[in-house]
This record gives C-alpha cells, structure tokens and sequence, in this order.
C-alpha cells in the first residue's frame, strides 16, 4: 500500500479484528472508513479520487471561467486559435522590416518610414529572437517603462509600437493588439524651447550657404526640418515672396504657401540659387560647425566642474522660435497655424503669450549688415 497516496489506506485494529481504514479527509475536512477487505477499502479510495477530479473540474468551470461568461469549448477554441497564431508569427525584427516595406508600398515618405524603422530597431535587442504574436502586453510594458527618456519620446515610441502590432493583427501574426493596451504615460504640458534673439543672431552669423539657408528658413518661415531638406531652390519664390511646400514635402500631407518674410528675404538674397537642392552632402558637420561656433557646444566633465555653462541646443528650436514669436507679432493663431501648418488647437496649448511682442519686434529685425563682413542685427530698426 501507498501509503503517501490519497486517500490513505492503512490497516489496523477494531474490536480485535483487522481492519482497512481510508482516510479521505483533507485539512480536516472529509471522510474516515473501516472496510473489513482490502479490495473493498481501494475501491472506495478509487471512488474517492475520481469524485475529487470530477469536483475539481467543475470547481474550475463554474467559478473561473463562468467568471468572465466563457465555457470550456470556447476556452479551448481559444487556446487552439492562440497557438496557431503563434506558430505561423514572425521575428519582431522581420516585422519592423516588413512594416517599413508595407509603408513605402502605401506612398509614405521614406523619412518617416525611416524615423519608425530606427526607433522601433531600439526594441529589437530586447526581444530578440521572439516572435511578435508570443509578445504579450506586461513585455511591452515593462520595456518602455524601463526607458530613461521623456514622457512624449516614450509616448512616440508606444505609438510606433501601435502601429506595429496594428500590422502585426491584419498580417495574421498576432492575435490582439497588444500595444494597445499599454497605457499611455501623462505629458506635463511645457512650454517650447526656443531661441532667444541674440543666440538667433549669432547662429545665421556663424552660418553659410547651406547651413545659413537652413536656419534662416526655420527661423523665419518655421518649416519642419524634413520640409527644409526636401526643398528645391525652385520653391522658394523670392519674387512673389512665397516658399511653396508641396503636398509630397509636406508632413500633413497638405499643400501651403509659406510668405518670405522682409528679414528672410535679406538672408536669402545673396545665397540663393534658380534651383537644386537647398541642403547639400555632408550637410550636418558644417551645421555642428555653424552651432559651436555659435557657443552651441556640448558641455565636458571639466567645464561642469569648473561651473561653465554653454548654451543648450533648443530641440526643435527653429520652428518653435517662429512660431511662438509670428504667434505674438501677428496676435492671430489661425494665420500663424496656415503659415506652420499646425492644428490651431496646438497654438493655444503651447504657443499662446509664449514671448512679449518688443521680444517679437527684436527677433523678425534680425538682418544681415555688412561691414567688412557678414554680421546679424538683432535691434529693432
């Protein structure tokens, strides 16, 4: 007999007979049974055991499943379609790739599908080796809040992840999106950083060619810069005083005239060319140039020890500054939204009483003068 077994048998004395006894009780609670044969006493044991299992299953199917309105028939489907799912997946590397095919195949801009293939590659370590439908949302989860990054960048790369997992469902791979279920992280609104008049003046001073078109252009018509790098000279109309940003060039895929504003006009003038493409090879070592020059310059361990404080680079800077400081010089969001072509809404969420208007004066006098050589303005005329 085993006695380890449940129930237990074991054999003893009763009134001086021998006696089988099964102990069916457990925690305290059950049955205890004297049987005068063995057989007979393992035959209620094996009683015992089948009616616990049976009990058992339906201890699970009554209080767990029934618990969010599933049968057993609809658990197994389930499990089965999961699996399946699971099976005919891909690599989350191979679906980044296949993704950012799908997206050039739909006529999106080769920038932005860019953009999404190098944030989304940053997982790509993390997940290594798994397939994309084996990937739950506790895993998405834990990985985006263990970056050390902003809440927006953080929120930037859920939305990547989105998308992903949207393509991941509609190509068969997953079951669910599971990035969606990741909550968002909350953005405490703030305002832009922007440039000050003076540091703008000192950056299209320390700038040429390329590099001053560059930044005249996101200081004085505030384009994004994907927008900037795509123009061609042919779209900027000095004559009838227009930037055109074509839909292709455009982030919103929208149309806009952008007005060449007095002072960009002057920045523009001598530099400017019947056509070809504005931003030139090798375009972001002579901007790092152009930005040390201009006191923009990565702070070192000894500098910090020593107190000195260099100017940081505003993100974004150049069309935050025009957009905060237009916002103020013309007091019209909706002008200033067709102009950036922004939502309206965004303007009163960040931009709104952002600078003061002798603030504004300054900033769109900044010009050219010329003594000797090129140097900025940034007085009021």
């Amino acid at each position: 007999m085993n006695k380890k077994a449940w129930p237990r048998i074991t054999r003893t004395e009763n009134h001086g007979k021998g006696v089988f006894v099964v102990d069916a009780r457990i925690a305290g609670k059950g049955e205890r049974k004297f049987f005068s044969t063995k057989s007979v006493a393992e035959g209620f044991a094996q009683a015992c055991r089948i009616r616990r299992t049976n009990e058992g299953q339906s201890v699970f199917d009554d209080r767990e499943l029934a618990a969010h309105g599933w049968t057993v028939q609809q658990a197994i489907r389930f499990a089965i379609e999961h699996l399946r799912k699971q099976k005919g997946s891909v690599l989350f590397s191979d679906a980044i790739k296949r993704l950012e095919a799908s997206k050039l195949a739909s006529k999106k801009t080769p920038y932005y599908c860019r953009l999404m293939r190098q944030r989304l590659e940053k997982l790509e370590t993390h997940f290594e080796g798994r397939k994309i439908g084996a990937i739950m949302a506790p895993d998405i989860e834990s990985f985006l809040n263990g970056l050390t990054v902003a809440p927006a960048t953080r929120n930037t790369i859920r939305r990547d992840l989105v998308t992903l997992w949207s393509f991941a469902v509609k190509s068969g791979w997953a079951r669910e999106n599971e990035a969606k279920k990741v909550d968002s992280a909350q953005v405490v609104s703030s305002s832009p950083p922007i440039f000050t008049p003076e540091q703008a003046a000192a950056l299209l001073t320390a700038s040429s060619a390329d590099v001053l078109a560059f930044h005249a252009i996101g200081f004085f018509a505030g384009l994004r810069v994907a927008e900037i790098k795509r123009l061609d000279w042919r779209d900027v109309d000095l004559e009838s005083g227009f930037i055109h940003i074509s839909a292709e060039n455009s982030k919103t895929r929208t149309r806009r005239l952008v007005p060449i504003l007095d002072n960009l006009r002057a920045w523009l003038t001598p530099i400017a060319k019947a056509s070809g493409k504005i931003i030139k090879p090798n375009f972001a070592k002579r901007q790092l140039a152009a930005r040390n020059n201009a006191g923009f310059k990565p702070e070192t361990a000894k500098q910090k020890e020593k107190g000195i404080t260099l100017l940081l680079w505003p993100e974004n800077g150049l069309r935050h500054s025009f957009v905060s400081y237009r916002l103020t010089a013309t007091a019209n969001p909706s002008q200033t939204a067709l102009e950036s072509g922004h939502d309206q809404d965004v303007m009163f969420a960040h931009y709104r009483e952002l600078v003061k208007p002798k603030e504004a004066e300054r900033y769109f006098n900044i010009r050219p003068v010329r003594k000797g050589k090129a140097v900025a303005k940034a007085d009021a005329a």
